[in-house]
């Protein structure tokens, strides 16, 4: 006899989401995401006119060897153009994450319309992405991101988040700090530095405070994201909505049953 509607696993990794902010595990499916990165990488080589390396790997890694910061998002754009394009890249982008993604949000999913790539130069200071929570450019809170390296990251080569309960106290106090390079100052001390192996991805919840700063190692950072949400959540911008930026992947068949479903009518009252 069960005593819980949820497994221990669900439990664990529910309760370290909602206290951590996040949660980091290996991908659901390695072969797809090589997938993913051998494509990205053939993408990467047509649009600069080279050669398939012998190591992709070191390709992504030292990229900025081949690529200047002026150039930098021509080249991201032929890349998130080339990619979207493809039937698969959905579908097998949700796989890395399904288990994780189905305990933490539902087995009843959208999944936002195109899946986005970001390159960071080393000690490059155009490719940043402040601190900020999603909540500020009208996401629906009802939201998980799914954060994909696509190389090993650590440290200020990878991303940063603010746990749910600070986050929470300086967003109460945002009026007071002021504009949002003050807030990173206040929060600098407690911000946490994700460390991500190729192989593993990140699941967080996007109302947190999180971004990135400068890349101040060798290599290069070239990741992935993807925001993911309840089928029947409430969707609070009219410009991300179910539909549009939105769409459903996972319906299930009671829900096309209840969609379909016609009351019957011409009865006398």
């Amino acid at each position: 006899m069960l005593q819980s509607f949820l497994t221990e696993s669900e439990v664990a990794i529910s309760q370290k989401l909602l206290e951590d902010g996040y949660v980091i595990s290996p991908v659901d499916n390695l072969p797809g995401l090589n997938e993913i990165r051998k494509m990205i990488v053939e993408l990467a080589c047509h649009h600069l006119k080279i050669d398939y390396p012998s190591d992709p790997e070191h390709f992504l890694n030292h990229i900025h060897d081949l690529v200047t910061v002026e150039n930098l998002n021509s080249l991201r754009l032929a890349i998130f153009r080339g990619m979207n394009d493809l039937s698969w890249l959905r579908p097998t982008y949700f796989s890395l994450g399904r288990s994780n993604l189905f305990s933490l949000v539902g087995n009843e999913l959208a999944m936002q319309n195109r899946v986005n790539p970001s390159i960071q130069l080393p000690m490059d200071n155009s490719s940043l992405l402040d601190i900020h929570s999603d909540i500020f450019s009208g996401e629906t809170p009802f939201q998980v991101v799914q954060w994909l390296p696509l190389v090993s990251v650590s440290g200020k080569k990878s991303m940063f988040i603010l746990s749910p309960e600070k986050s929470k106290a300086v967003v109460k106090n945002l009026k007071d700090i002021g504009d949002m390079p003050s807030v990173y100052e206040v929060v600098q001390q407690d911000l946490k530095w994700l460390d991500i192996p190729y192989g593993h991805v990140l699941i967080f919840d996007s109302s947190c405070l999180h971004g990135n700063v400068v890349n101040d190692s060798l290599e290069s950072r070239w990741s992935l994201n993807c925001r993911f949400t309840g089928l029947f959540t409430p969707y609070t911008s009219y410009e991300k909505k179910l539909g549009s930026f939105y769409l459903p992947i996972t319906t299930r068949a009671a829900t096309k049953i209840g969609i379909r479903y016609v009351e019957p009518g011409g009865f006398k009252e």
